[in-house]
This record gives structure tokens, sequence and C-alpha cells, in this order.
């Protein structure tokens, strides 16, 4: 994916808080109401800003989605993080760009698309269903999530959203493509097409090669050599064919927390599961604040529809998917109302970013979305790319059709509702290396007590390559010293300190040492003295000052 092209600080922004914060009225009664609100979210996958009826389309129906612009607040400034589904959510989640994280690529592919990688969001990432969840708040991710599962085992589950602060996951933890679906093609087609050719041809090349040199006697191969080679070959060819055969298999599951439920997913009533998933979340919650994440898989290929949608919309099964989306959208708002939850839950819609506008079936039907007047769409930093939509609805909050023209992005939503919860935004990391340190004495002991103070220098020291590492924003007691396992981002620090220090190095000029020997040695023609050498220099004046003061 292009890199974006806004970038900024290290602090979490805010930019949504303000805006609330001038529409809120002033009384004490609305104060109290907005304390802890219980929050919704809603996140599309792929869906284009222009195909929404409050964003100006006339053609397709989204009469649910449409009425949180009515009734609430629109954001026609409104930017993803990221073009790509991966880092996106990933800033989404921590209110930072991915690249902070390490959840932007730095090659051509951007997003996870296996579910036995061992990337995802590190384990020491804050996102604010962890703050919300410290503040009392039962959390919730319903549908996709496509941050990554396990790290060194198939159930360590270092990624997986229970350990990033949701309470209950139902859904998909990769992604919804079209080897998910059988008839719908593969993602994977063209590049093996590609590559497999190019290995055909690069091994033809080799063997031709070597049979020619083998001929001319420049060199000897065995033919146990190219029995071998065939043989691994062989082997490598098998292992991906069988992988691919299966990848529907080992890649398109369901989980209900820790456990796979169903694999592969079956499409059927699929967002209908995710609906009344999230309608009982909101039922065994009614008494406390919540957090409902809601992250559908449509509108991303594989396109599909429960039967009550297909071929009722204007375009297509992309149509369908949306239009079904939107009744979801409607189903959970009703839950709110039923439970009489509307005026105390903050509810806001996105999508993860802008249209795939490249996405056609094979047999030429448009399966990507629409992105409006904007240029590009996903995956490049066009605004096509990354505008998307931004609905707030809180009744006695936000105005109806308020309409905020300032820029925003979903980042911002972060510290909204951290904000909101009464949670404190995390602060920043304070690094802290030691080259080398001074050796105990006793070991077990907190100083250099057989010397009574530690000599920093030769054998009263132990060196360290790597230094040691510390966060004393989490470890102000120096305890617990950093590794890469502890610390996905151990090394990039450790460079950027031993920079620091290098920078600092050759900004030294050459000074002469006031703490020499020749320059710490007695020398007695610079003694101070208010006597004489004879009386030791003794004296005491101040005795003799203070008795001609009166007395108090």
């Amino acid at each position: 994916a292009c890199p974006e092209h806004r970038t900024t600080g290290n602090s979490r922004m805010m930019i949504l808080l303000p805006v609330m914060l001038y529409l809120w009225p002033v009384s004490n009664a609305i104060n109290e109401r907005i304390s802890k609100p219980n929050i919704v979210l809603f996140m599309a996958d792929d869906l284009g800003i222009g195909d929404l009826g409050c964003y100006g389309n006339t053609t397709s129906r989204t009469p649910n989605i449409d009425k949180l612009s009515k009734e609430g607040a629109t954001l026609t400034q409104h930017i993803a993080a990221a073009p790509l589904c991966t880092p996106s959510r990933a800033s989404f989640l921590t209110g930072r760009y991915s690249v902070r994280s390490g959840m932007a690529s730095l090659h051509k592919v951007g997003v996870f698309l296996f579910s036995a990688s061992s990337g995802g969001l590190p384990m020491e990432e804050i996102t604010f269903a962890k703050l919300l969840q410290q503040r009392g708040y039962s959390t919730a991710l319903i549908g996709k999530w496509h941050l990554g599962i396990n790290c060194n085992s198939s159930d360590d589950f270092c990624h997986h959203p229970l350990n990033h602060g949701f309470d209950y996951f139902y859904g998909v933890p990769v992604n919804n493509l079209r080897d998910c679906k059988p008839g719908h093609g593969s993602v994977f087609g063209a590049g093996l097409k590609m590559h497999t050719r190019a290995a055909l041809q690069s091994m033809g090349i080799a063997l031709i090669s070597l049979a020619v040199l083998n001929y001319i006697g420049l060199i000897r191969v065995p033919r146990r050599v190219l029995g071998y080679f065939f043989l691994i070959a062989a082997v490598i060819v098998g292992v991906l064919l069988l992988f691919f055969y299966n990848f529907r298999n080992l890649n398109c599951f369901l989980m209900r927390n820790h456990s796979i439920i169903q694999q592969p997913w079956n499409y059927e009533n699929l967002t209908q599961r995710f609906t009344e998933e999230a309608k009982r979340f909101i039922g065994r919650n009614t008494n406390a604040p919540f957090l409902l994440f809601v992250a559908y898989t449509q509108v991303h290929t594989a396109l599909y529809a429960s039967q009550a949608f297909r071929g009722k919309s204007k375009h297509g099964l992309y149509g369908d998917a949306l239009e079904e989306m939107d009744w979801s959208v409607g189903q959970i708002l009703h839950a709110l109302d039923q439970w009489h939850l509307r005026e105390q839950t903050l509810v806001y819609f996105t999508s993860d970013h802008g249209a795939h506008v490249e996405e056609i079936s094979a047999n030429g039907e448009v399966q990507g979305g629409y992105n409006g007047i904007y240029k590009g769409g996903k995956s490049t930093s066009w605004e096509g790319g990354i505008r998307v939509p931004g609905l707030l609805r809180w009744p006695g909050v936000f105005k109806p059709s308020t309409h905020i023209d300032e820029p925003t992005s979903n980042m911002d939503i972060f510290p909204t509702i951290v904000k909101l919860a009464g949670a404190s935004l995390p602060s920043k990391s304070i690094w802290k290396a030691f080259f080398f340190t001074p050796n105990f004495s006793p070991e077990d002991s907190n100083g250099c007590h057989d010397d009574h103070v530690c000599f920093c220098y030769g054998k009263s020291v132990t060196y360290h390559d790597p230094p040691l590492l510390f966060d004393l924003s989490k470890d102000p007691e120096e305890k617990n010293p950093l590794t890469p396992e502890t610390e996905s981002h151990f090394h990039e620090i450790i460079q950027v300190i031993q920079q620091a220090v290098s920078n600092h190095s050759k900004s030294l000029v050459v000074v002469p040492n006031q703490l020499s020997l020749e320059n710490m040695l007695w020398k007695p023609w610079l003694q101070p003295c208010c006597s004489s050498f004879l009386q030791f220099c003794y004296c005491d004046h101040e005795s003799r000052e203070n008795k001609k003061l009166p007395e108090a």
C-alpha cells in the first residue's frame, strides 16, 4: 500500500472530543448522564463513502445508516489511518499510526493472509477496549479481527481479541477472502500463475545448464544429486498445492472466544448470526456500561447475502450485501431502543478504508464499492482510499442533522471514548538503557556495601551487550529488563539510543580533565586557612560574632 500522506506526532490525536464538548449542553443533568456512556461502534469492510445515502448516493438503500446521520452528526472530512484493513484497524484500536506498533508493511503484502501467521497487534499495545475494560466496561467484538492470533504455538492466543481488552469475541479472526467461498475465485490465482511459471522456467534453465556443463565435461553431476533436486522441487510444489487447495479449511473459520466453532464458516445467515450475538450482548449488559464493536465482514469479497436480500438491490451482489449490513445496523439500534438505552449510548459508524474499485468478478460484475467524487480507492492514499463515512449519534448530545467539517480521523475515537469512560490516556514510555552496571556487594543487596560506595569502572562493573533496557513508565523499580520477546521494538529502541550515544560522543571536544589524579592530589599551597598551619588552620570567628547578637 502507498504510504499515508497525513502525519501526526507521538501523542494520540484528540479532534472529536473538542467538537463533542462544544455540542454538549451544560446542564448538570446532562453532564451526569454522559458519564460512562455505553459505546457501540460499527465498522464496515471496504465500504465506499459514496455507497451511502447520507453521503449522496441515490440508488443504494441504506435507511438505517442514513438515520444515524439524520439523528446525529455527519463528519464530512473523515479519514482512515491507512488504506488497508490490518493497519487501519490497528490504528483505530490504539489511536496511533500503525507504523508505531509494527503493523505497517514494508513490502508488497500489507495485510495478514493466513491464520497461522505469527505477526499481530503486539501485546504491549494499549487498545481503547483494554482501557474501558479497566474502567468496569463489559467489552465485546463481533465480526472481523484481522490483527493476528498466535505467536509461538497454536494456542497461545497472544494477538487474540481477548488479549487486547475484549471480554467476548464472536467472529472471524483473519479475513473474508474470495478463497473462502467456493466458486468466487482466488486472490492468489494471478500470483501463483506468475510465480509458478517463473519457478518452472528457472528450474528448466538450471537443469539444461547442468546437463550441458556435464556433457562438455566442465562439471560432473551425479544422478543422485539430480534425483534429490527433483524430489525437493516436487515436495515444495506439492506442499504449496496442498495448502492452497485446503486454504478455505485452514483460514476461513469462525471463533467464539478461544474456540473454533465452525471451520470453514458457513456464509448462510452469517450476518444474522453476527446481529443476534450483538443483540444478546446488549441484553446481558443493560445495567452496566458496555463497549460493543461490530466489525462487519461485508462488503469485502467474497460477497455474500442471505436469501432475504439476494437479488433485491440495484447493484448486484455488492448492493445486496450492503443492504443486509444496513438491516443489521437497524436491528442493533432497535435493540438499544428495546432496552431503553438510546439516550445513554454513543453510536459511531465508519469503514476501515475506501472501496476496492478493482474488484470485478470473473463474469464481469462489479463487486467493489463507490468512492463518490474521490480519486483512487483501497490501498492508495488518494482520498478514495482513505476518505470514509463518519457518523455519530447520541440523543441530547449531538444535535440532529449536524455536519462537522473539521478534519477528523477514525483514530480520534480512541481518545474520545477513553475520556468519556473516565479513563486516562496512556503515558509516553520512558526508555532507559544501561551499557554497564555496578556489581552490588553482597550480590542480593541494593548497593556496594563491602566498598561503602559503588565504583563504576574496571572490575567493579559488568558490561552489557546489548544494553539492559527498562521502561520507567511501567517499571520504575528497574526490576524487569526488557528483551526482544517482551518488547517488540527492542532492537529499534536500542538502535536509537546507541545512535544518540554516538552522536553525543562525536559532539564532545577534548578538554582538560578536572578529575585527573594530578588535579585531585592535595597541594599545600592551595590549602585555604583562616589562621596558620601551626594552628592547623583552626579558628571560630562565627561563635564570637554570635555573642554580639542581641538575645531573642
